[in-house]
């Protein structure tokens, strides 16, 4: 049985870094098979895939002698087994509309999440989306928003006991509470009506439309504390036909897009390809580029 494991380091960019690494890997026995380094306003990504099969040490060891490495260089170092990759819990947040969480569920459906993650729980302020969830069989409770503190304490009680790593916000239409982003921070990501930092806040087709856009689009992004600021994911765009399309045509428009944007942000977050650096989002191989290039 063929072991693998990928090891990846985050920090300032320094010289000497990959040989440091390497160099220890080799001298405890351990092969480099495949190996992906960036470095993005002055900070060093790598993740390095590598075969335990004749390793030299423990575990144990190999593990805390590489994060001892990494303090040396002031570095943070993770360590993966292929057997340790987590079924992420997520949590989906919902208003009224629809499309977003039913392209949710036809993604777990369809296995794309495949060992990285599933729907544990639909959370909302309205009962109306609550057949959907519950044809698929996925937990849906909901607490009205009239009331803003209790309504943000019961999310963060719910999400804190049901031990969630990522909440979608898909079109969830409330600014969720700086207590909740501080929890769970860049592991919320939400999906805004409009290419960011363009028409931010409320209304944002209609501004496109009124403003007379032949462009426009949606925004992944992961939540911050400034609304509609947080590290954008993913971006698309869709065409405006000028003095023919009528608002509700460019909303419709964009709820196709607004979909298959976030859908594909949950999915990069779920296989580990985003890594948040100086408040901008870096895409990386992911861990699944590398195990699943094994499986192959």
């Amino acid at each position: 049985m063929n072991i693998k494991a990928v090891v990846s380091v985050l920090g300032q960019d320094q010289k000497g870094v990959v040989a440091r690494f390497a160099t220890y890997v080799a001298e405890h026995g351990i092969n480099i098979e495949d190996i992906e380094q960036q470095v993005v306003h002055g900070r060093f990504l790598m993740d390095m895939l590598v075969s335990l099969n004749d390793m030299t040490l423990s575990l144990d060891e190999l593990i805390g002698g590489l994060k001892d490495l990494g303090k040396q260089i002031e570095m943070e170092v993770r360590v993966t087994l292929h057997s340790q990759r987590r079924d992420k819990k997520i949590a989906v947040l919902v208003t009224k509309e629809p499309h977003c969480l039913e392209q949710l569920i036809d993604d777990q459906r369809m296995g794309l999440y495949a060992d990285r993650g599933h729907i544990d729980c639909v959370l909302s302020n309205h009962p109306t989306l609550e057949p959907i969830a519950e044809a698929e069989g996925l937990p849906f409770e909901h607490v009205p928003s009239t009331d803003k503190p209790a309504h943000m304490q019961w999310l963060l009680d719910t999400l804190t006991q049901r031990e969630i790593d990522l909440v979608v916000l898909a079109r969830y239409m409330q600014v969720v509470s700086e207590e909740i982003v501080n929890t769970f921070r860049h592991r919320i990501i939400n999906i805004h009506p409009s290419l960011l930092p363009h028409f931010p806040g409320g209304s944002p087709y209609r501004q496109a439309w009124e403003s007379g856009h032949r462009v426009t689009g949606c925004t992944a992004h992961y939540v911050t504390e400034v609304l509609d600021e947080g590290p954008i994911i993913l971006q698309d765009v869709f065409h405006i036909d000028v003095g023919r399309d009528t608002c509700e045509d460019v909303k419709k428009k964009g709820q196709k897009l607004e979909s298959q944007v976030l859908a594909e942000a949950v999915r990069m977050d779920l296989d580990e390809k985003l890594v948040v650096v100086d408040d901008k989002v870096v895409f990386r191989p992911g861990l699944s580029t590398f195990f699943d290039h094994e499986e192959d």
